[in-house]
């Protein structure tokens, strides 16, 4: 593998150039960023890959959603429509996208938009609402933010700070300087000072970039409509789990903590889920001799399930769902909220859309 890096390297000096090109051009003017008249806060990372977005809107969301006439707004990766849609009580992950799906599903009275433009989706979104959260967005500079929280995957700080395509990175390491808020995320829920001293040197922060520290909090079972099951898992749990996620190396070593009886069925980040696939889960799970046997798969890919072409076997593999949240280090949560709510609060319109 470090060989094809190599390999690649020209490559990514070339993308360097061309994405370095394009920040300067918005940054001087000659690209315009548009900027409106509400808080707009956008959620991203600097990498490809999860490094946690989809669990900070929904952590913003909750926070928000009491206060505010609250939109998110994602560009919708995967689904089979274009343009500016919002999601109604039908929308599935191939109308919307998979992260925007669950978002919907979880918080149904909220409005949940996608547009590959996201000045077009802002200018519709903006007559009825007071705030908008912008899910992976970092990089898109058509738009000029608020209220940037950009965030770091633990499990992945260390790597080489190497372009696409020799590296994981979408733009420059030097790209962090735009973001308000650095969130180190899945992290060890104990986390010695020493290595946090560490990793905050090895982000370097602009003096204005405050660093939070984050942690994968897994919440109980759920069936797949959301309700919570009493079904445990111990050490003679045999699991098949099933993931088309970036990076399902935190959730497996979750799991061996309960189980090392597991059968994993791993696909690529977004995967669309073919009748072939899921048959296949099926086929072997039938095969399994195990006294105790579950699957299990996580809040983003059960609603790419929910396509009617595999209605037929799903509803007889009864799948759990295992959601995740987030849970801050050091007791910094107040202090990220404040940092949030003081910004939505300076920017807010007084305005009776509430």
């Amino acid at each position: 593998m470090i060989y094809l890096r190599w390999l690649l390297f020209p490559f990514s000096l070339l993308y360097s150039l061309v994405v370095v090109i394009r920040n300067w051009c918005f940054t001087a003017g000659i690209l315009k960023s548009r900027e409106f008249d509400l808080p707009v806060i956008a959620v991203g990372n600097l990498d490809v890959g999860g490094a946690g977005k989809s669990p900070m809107t929904e952590y913003l969301i909750r926070l928000l959603k009491g206060n505010h006439k609250l939109a998110t707004l994602s560009r919708g990766y995967g689904r089979k429509t274009t343009g500016f849609l919002v999601a109604d009580a039908h929308a599935q992950a191939s109308d919307i996208g998979d992260e925007p799906a669950q978002f919907k599903n979880k918080f149904p009275h909220v409005t949940i938009a996608v547009a590959e433009k996201r000045v077009e989706g802002i200018e519709q979104l903006q007559t009825s609402h007071d705030l908008i959260i912008l899910d992976d967005a970092y990089q898109h500079r058509a738009v000029k933010p608020g209220f940037s929280i950009l965030l770091f995957d633990y499990n992945r700080i260390r790597e080489p700070r190497l372009l696409l395509p020799a590296g994981n990175l979408r733009e420059p390491f030097a790209g962090r300087k735009r973001a308000d808020i650095i969130v180190i995320s899945k992290c060890p829920t104990v986390l010695e000072l020493g290595d946090q001293s560490e990793l905050q040197k090895r982000v370097n922060p602009f003096p204005n970039q405050a660093v939070f520290f984050t942690s994968i909090s897994y919440l109980p079972l759920q069936n797949m409509g959301g309700q919570t099951t009493n079904t445990m898992i111990d050490d003679s749990t045999t699991l098949f789990l099933l993931t088309g996620i970036a990076n399902a190396h935190p959730l497996l070593e979750h799991l061996k903590k309960q189980t090392l009886h597991i059968i994993h069925h791993k696909y690529p980040d977004h995967h669309q889920f073919s009748l072939k696939n899921i048959s296949k889960l099926a086929d072997d799970f039938l095969a399994c001799n195990a006294q105790k046997k579950l699957i299990i798969t996580t809040e983003k890919d059960a609603q790419r399930l929910g396509e009617q072409e595999l209605q037929q076997v799903v509803k007889k593999l009864n799948i759990l769902v295992l959601p995740i949240g987030i849970e801050f280090l050091n007791n910094q949560q107040k202090q990220f909220d404040k940092l949030v709510t003081d910004y939505v609060r300076k920017y807010s319109k007084h305005s009776p859309i509430h």
